[in-house]
């Protein structure tokens, strides 16, 4: 199972080659994956009205991680590493990020640029 992050949702909604995606060039090599609770929520803050039943339908196959308590631990943890690093990210990958490592899953992200300053989370090449 892989987590994905939002820009691989985005990436893939804003398509209309379908095919052309990073989402779809995973679905070649992987079968099962899974969002974090913040990835739902950041679709659905910048979704609007006509997107809705996109999402709801997109969604529905995907197990959601929520943010938990071990997984708001492990952001603390990453989050103090990052400061002292003078490398900090965007709480929202933070939190992705944390998702992913507690439940031992590769992250799939277009934001490589960010989610590479956190040593613990494997990503998907």
């Amino acid at each position: 199972m892989i987590l994905l992050d939002t820009s691989v949702l985005i990436d893939y909604y804003r398509k209309k080659d379908k095919t052309k995606s990073y989402l779809f060039k995973l679905l070649q090599n992987h079968q099962s994956f899974a969002v974090s609770a913040i990835t739902h929520y950041e679709i659905y803050i910048g979704a609007d009205s006509s997107q809705i039943g996109f999402w709801d339908d997109f969604f529905s196959s995907f197990t959601i991680f929520p943010f938990d308590i071990e997984a708001s631990k492990k952001a603390v943890s990453i989050y103090q590493k990052l400061k002292i690093a003078n490398k900090l990210i965007e709480i929202p990958d933070l939190f992705i990020a944390s998702t992913a490592i507690v439940h031992n899953l590769p992250c799939a992200t277009l934001n490589k640029k960010h989610f590479q300053r956190i040593t613990e989370l494997e990503l998907v090449s």
